[in-house]
């Protein structure tokens, strides 16, 4: 299995495989005919007011990793992701911040490569 990051606004490619949008929100000024996306899994993103905490107080990364993965323990998208990742050998999470350094899919991803190797 191959799990793989990216921004929404890059060009969809063959090496994708099932393509995940991992945002509570649809992207700014992308249509969703233009997306290219297999499935918008809304549930495994942070919540409204985990997001505006975030965004709102810059430099508390590690904490945020923490309330985030808290989240998701509580996750039914959770469920759905693992099945979804059985049944596709890449998969792609979408998401549509600018920092690609830290994001809730980065955090995602890890979570999911730890639960993998239990």
């Amino acid at each position: 299995m191959l799990i793989k990051t990216k921004r929404i606004y890059e060009p969809a490619a063959k090496g994708d495989g099932y393509r995940i949008l991992v945002d509570r929100l649809w992207p700014r000024g992308l249509k969703k005919e233009n997306a290219h996306i297999d499935k918008w899994l809304k549930s495994v993103a942070p919540s409204s007011a985990l997001r505006t905490w975030i965004h709102g107080d810059k430099g508390n990364w590690d904490e945020f990793e923490l309330r985030y993965l808290d989240e998701l323990k509580n996750s039914e998208g959770l469920q759905e992701l693992e099945t979804l990742l059985k049944e596709h050998h890449t998969v792609t999470f979408l998401y549509a911040a600018k920092d690609e350094q830290q994001n809730h899919a980065l955090v995602l991803k890890k979570l999911v490569l730890v639960l993998r190797e239990r």
